[in-house]
């Protein structure tokens, strides 16, 4: 899973508070804070019927895209969680069985929830997905700003609980997705990830919450992520935002010891949780290397 990354420019469509993003901010569970409609993005395209299974989107002006989601007949009557998952180099959307684990899958399905993982453009380069390959393209958001947009309209869901994760590309790819999409992401995770470049904040108000996983000093394929980890720990840390720090000194794996954590953790940051409630000590249900 070889990965590299760049910053680039913002971009993709948005729109005010339109009837759809409204209604489903409205049907959002009491009591957690919620993105400005502003924020939420409005479908551009036709949107596909939902099932589980592989999906094409259609926003405009970019290619198709599949898309693949896990969903279950829940997502029809519960407004439940959309987690995105983006693969590393050399992989493919299946790789989200591993990285968040079937049996958390299917916690999310049973909620009413989603996991959408992308499929990459070929025209991304070597790397699949965009950022990471340098260039400052915004497909692969605009393919995200549409799967939420189609899931809004189509199913319902929680959009307190919009969620990034990724391994190798796929965590580099998710760092940039935290900060270019800081409008409506509530928290993330990354498996041998981080920070490269300085990244445009999409909307500084909201201090999302990261886990961040790296192997230690044999973490490196073309970049050293332990040290890419360290410096979005580093960055997220400076602006007061809550971040974890985990070294499973595996190297560039996924470390599947902490799935259940990693779910719990997403969990327990909805969009706009500040002071989290990690901020007193970490739960000992959190893997013992990570520190806060």
């Amino acid at each position: 899973m070889i990965v590299s990354a760049c910053g680039g420019e913002e971009g993709g469509p948005w729109s005010g508070a339109e009837d759809t993003a409204s209604k489903a901010l409205a049907e959002t569970s009491a009591g957690l804070a919620q993105p400005s409609p502003a924020f939420i993005p409005q479908p551009t395209g036709p949107c596909p019927e939902f099932q589980d299974g592989t999906l094409t989107f259609r926003p405009a002006g970019i290619p198709a895209r599949a898309v693949r989601i896990w969903m279950s007949d829940a997502a029809r009557t519960l407004d439940g969680p959309l987690v995105f998952y983006w693969h590393g180099t050399g992989s493919q959307p299946t790789e989200a069985t591993t990285g968040i684990g079937t049996t958390q899958i299917e916690a999310i399905k049973a909620q009413g929830g989603i996991v959408a993982a992308p499929t990459r453009d070929p025209a991304a380069g070597t790397f699949p997905w965009f950022y990471v390959s340098s260039t400052s393209r915004d497909d692969d958001f605009r393919v995200a700003d549409e799967v939420l947009a189609c899931a809004i309209q189509k199913i319902g869901i929680n959009v307190s609980h919009i969620h990034s994760m990724g391994m190798s590309a796929g965590g580099l790819n998710t760092t940039q997705m935290s900060y270019r999409r800081s409008g409506y992401i509530a928290s993330v995770a990354t498996y041998s990830g981080g920070r490269t470049s300085t990244i445009p904040t999409q909307d500084s108000s909201n201090k999302f919450a990261a886990m961040i996983f790296h192997g230690g000093p044999s973490d490196q394929v073309v970049i050293n992520f332990q040290t890419a980890s360290q410096n979005y720990y580093n960055d997220l840390k400076s602006k007061s935002q809550f971040a974890m720090l985990c070294n499973h000194g595996k190297g560039h794996t996924i470390p599947t010891d902490a799935r259940a954590a990693v779910w719990q953790f997403l969990q327990a940051h909805p969009f706009g949780t500040v002071p989290s409630p990690y901020a007193g000590g970490l739960p000992n249900t959190m893997p013992s290397y990570c520190q806060r």
